[in-house]
């Protein structure tokens, strides 16, 4: 079987099972559906009148200058240019008899509408345009959600370098990038509206060249039915189109401009970037490109000098993209994104013997292809493939070329002076995605989006890792057996949804209520190993393996509703309800289900486990927007969060339970939970030129009965009992104050200030006498039973521009981190000692840091 466009092709026949109807159903949507990319479209609407009576102009004509968009008004005036790609425009609004108006700055964001309302003066001689600038609304009134959006220009003044410390500026999160109680893990990643995650170990896959960042859109809670696989937060990266006029810049930065005897606190950091657009064919083709190359030799430089030429880490990023408009009605795109990592790990117990640690290397690439068509008054289809790679190893050649060198330790058993960690890995991921969705809002107060998706994977994995046994106190018990990880599978799985969703106006600039479902499904096209456990004397068993079952389907339904309506003139209030649900991780479903594997009997391995079913997360929040000033807004919002399902292991019946401390074997299953509940109060001010910023409080409980997928059965390695009751996360932060202010300073220093404040975060005291005994061996064992130190952060960043000539500017600038320097704690041991016995520095956030660099632009 094929589809049009060979987005997808079978090679194997379908038959009636689930997945199989799951998977016709979802390509029979596609090919009906044909779609909008999800996320990286907005709308300009607004109304024409002229200045003098007030009267609608019916027939003015509105152009989204440099693109072949635009519209004209209706019989009241009324205009809407749809699926315009998020970003910032000129609008040009012309009418015969009346004065040209060129509004400028006009900004788009992803998903939201932009209203633009012009007024024309009548006049009875040509005229050159009258510019003014476009004024974005404080409350955007369709918003029933939290959402934060950085556009390119406020990115460029933020002392940032990455899409990660973006979110961890705003309210809610963690500077790891937790948001709002959840793990990492929970939250989504897209660049213009597709995944760009690692679907085996979680996360972001690579960076983004900060040059081709058009805006970031931050979603913490309640996201519409298009976004999936979520439970905690959206962040869609939307980079920048092509232009009609050729534009260029480079830029260089470092933080090591001084020599080392002069200057220790650096990472050797060097950074450039060149990005570029221009036409290709006037006003139908374009192309952009961003490249940045960046090497560091991390904060620990002192170390790793003594061992390894520079650079220890190198980064290889870029993006490029074609797109063609022959005209207002069809658009296609192509677009090449790319990343080459390699690097070293650094720990502290081996810095001793940092060439015992192995390389690591990853390589990502994605393309994309979408042809979009304007159908009809107000539907705009697109359909758009993409296919993602990826290859990450660990370790140097073949596996048959590992060589197995026992560590050796320090005679206190502190640092390991000799030997090779014996860890290998090559794994490899092929995503091919359709996706394929409608827009349409061609009914008075209605916006509607449908659309579905669907993704084949080519996953395989091979990995050898073998670990010494420590105890709960981290020391190393030598006499043990090694822990065996490794494992091998290679899987081809499929998933995909389908959603929709409809934004109604119930009131011309009054209520909205917004209705949306979502299908989310899940085939693992996998076969678990049935254990069984065969009694041979009293206490003691065999395991044998009886066969094997195949997995189930999984498919989850998952609601998501709001409303939001206006409360008095300046005030406005939303409430919204989700389920969100978020397929495991693919490492947790697939390791180590090799029945041969299972049969090894050695210590601790992880098994896999294909059954498991989505995490859950049900969602609550309620909030109000109000007007405090022309220039200023102010915000509260209370969420309340329950997840379930969530992933955590178990142990099983020891293998052979005959040896002593021989506690089986740990799978995979879907029993821990966790709930939030939290608090958030918001001031913004973003109109004023002289001073700009917001201040943000937020007061947040996260508890639950497992914070990782191993803590149970860590617990139970070390003879701890499993939490009897919800404990607080590692990453519960109870107050956190983040403000960001951005002035003008000696009237030429374009200065941006950032102070992240938040309150100890728990860690589990539990002290010892020796390194392997309590200090109080009759105290219970609570975990996160104590509270670490509040971590500070003061960054800035200041830029001056000077131009050179009429069209080549030149902007300095300094980044600093940490300015005031400041020791903040990351992590304790059991004893309450900062970085542990070693007195490890990783114990403390990066000490201050100062970035220094140049950008031209021309």
């Amino acid at each position: 079987m094929s589809v049009t466009g060979n987005i997808v092709i079978f090679s194997q026949p379908l038959g009636n099972s689930c997945a199989d109807r799951a998977l016709i159903t979802t390509v029979l949507c596609l090919v009906l559906f044909h779609a909008l990319t999800a996320g990286t479209n907005g709308i300009i609407e607004g109304v024409v009148r002229d200045k003098e009576s007030r009267e609608p102009l019916i027939g003015a004509t509105v152009i989204v200058v440099g693109t072949v968009m635009g519209g004209t008004t209706d019989d009241q005036g009324r205009f809407r240019i749809s699926s315009v790609r998020a970003g910032v425009y000129d609008v040009r609004v012309s009418y015969l008899g009346y004065r040209t108006v060129l509004v400028r700055g006009v900004s788009v964001l992803a998903d939201l509408r932009t209203t633009v309302n012009v007024e024309l003066d009548r006049t009875s001689i040509e005229m050159e345009a009258v510019e003014v600038r476009a004024e974005r609304p404080l409350i955007q009134r369709e918003l029933a959600g939290t959402s934060f959006n950085v556009g390119a220009g406020k990115m460029d003044l933020l002392p940032v370098s990455t899409v990660q410390e973006v979110l961890s500026l705003q309210p809610g999160t963690t500077l790891e990038g937790n948001v709002r109680g959840g793990k990492t893990t929970e939250v989504v990643y897209l660049v213009d509206g597709l995944p760009f995650m690692d679907v085996l170990g979680g996360g972001i896959t690579a960076s983004i060249p900060r040059s081709a960042i058009s805006g970031i859109t931050m979603q913490t809670g309640g996201f519409d039915a298009e976004y999936g696989n979520a439970q905690s937060g959206v962040v869609n990266i939307v980079t920048r189109m092509g232009g009609n006029e050729p534009r260029w810049s480079i830029r260089y930065e470092r933080d090591s401009w001084l020599p080392d005897s002069w200057l220790q606190e650096q990472n050797k950091l060097i950074e450039a970037e060149v990005a570029g657009t221009g036409p290709l064919v006037q006003d139908k083709l374009s192309f952009f490109t961003a490249n940045v190359v960046q090497s560091q030799d991390t904060r620990w430089w002192q170390d790793f000098r003594r061992q390894f030429d520079s650079p220890i880490v190198s980064d290889v990023n870029g993006l490029t993209k074609l797109e063609y408009m022959p005209s207002a009605l069809h658009r296609v795109s192509l677009q090449a994104l790319y990343s080459l990592r390699d690097w070293r790990d650094y720990e502290f117990s081996w810095r001793f013997n940092l060439a015992g640690l192995p390389e690591r290397s990853r390589r990502a690439l994605r393309g994309t292809i979408s042809y979009g068509v304007n159908a009809a008054e107000g539907l705009w289809l697109t359909l758009t493939a993409s296919g993602f790679y990826q290859h990450s190893k660990i370790g140097e050649g073949a596996k048959e070329d590992i060589i197995f060198d026992p560590y050796e330790y320090d005679f206190f058993l502190r640092y390991i002076v000799k030997g090779r960690r014996m860890w290998w890995a090559d794994t490899r991921q092929l995503i091919s995605t359709g996706k394929l969705e409608a827009s349409f809002d061609g009914i008075d107060e209605h916006s509607m989006k449908f659309g579905a998706e669907i993704n084949f994977y080519d996953l395989t994995s091979d990995l050898v890792k073998y670990e010494p046994q420590k105890n709960y106190f981290g020391r190393t018990l030598p006499a043990a057996p090694l822990l065996n990880y490794s494992n091998a599978y290679a899987y081809q799985p499929r998933s995909g949804s389908m959603y929709i969703q409809d934004k109604v106006q119930v009131a011309l600039e009054g209520s909205i209520l917004s209705v949306g479902f979502r299908w989310d499904w899940l085939d693992p096209r996998a076969e678990r190993p049935i254990v069984e456990f065969i009694p041979t004397v009293p206490g003691e068993y065999q395991q044998v393996v009886s066969g094997k079952t195949r997995a189930r389907f999984k498919h989850q339904f998952s609601p998501r509703l709001s409303y939001s309506a206006p409360f008095g003139p300046s005030t406005f209030v939303f409430v919204n309800f989700g389920q969100y649900f978020q397929f495991p991780l693919f490492d947790y479903l697939y390791s180590g289900q090799r029945p041969e594997q299972i049969a090894l009997g050695a210590k601790n391995v992880q098994a896999g486990n294909p059954d498991l079913q989505a995490e859950r997360t049900v969602s609550w929040e309620f909030g109000m927007k109000y007007g405090l000033s022309t220039n200023a807004v102010g915000s509260v919002t209370y969420f309340r969060k329950r997840m379930l399902n969530q992933v955590d292991a178990k142990t099983l019946v020891a293998f052979d339970s005959k040896y002593a401390g021989d506690f089986g074997f740990a799978s995979y299953v879907n029993n821990a939970e966790a709930k939030v509940e939290g608090l958030e109060v918001v001031i913004s001010r973003e109109v004023d030129e002289k001073l700009r910023g917001s201040m943000s409080y937020s007061y947040m409980v996260t508890e639950g009965i497992s914070e990782y997928v191993d803590q149970k059965i860590n617990f139970e390695q070390w003879g701890f009992p499993p939490a009897a009751k919800p404990f607080p996360l590692s990453w519960d932060q109870r107050h956190t104050l983040k403000g960001d202010a951005e002035f003008l300073a000696f009237g030429f220093l374009r200065t941006n200030c950032i102070i992240l404040y938040n309150s100890a975060r728990p860690y589990t005291y539990y002290p010892t006498r020796d390194g392997f005994t309590s200090l109080d061996t009759s105290k219970v064992f609570l975990p996160n039973n104590a509270r670490m130190r509040s971590v500070v952060f003061v960054n800035m960043k200041m830029s001056m521009e000077l131009s050179i000539g009429a069209e080549r500017k030149v902007t300095v600038y300094a980044d600093a981190r940490n300015i005031v320097n400041k020791m903040n704690v990351r992590w304790m041991d059991s004893s309450g000692r900062i970085g542990g016995e070693l007195k490890d520095p990783g114990g403390y956030y990066d000490p201050r840091r100062v970035r220094v660099g140049l950008e031209m632009r021309w």
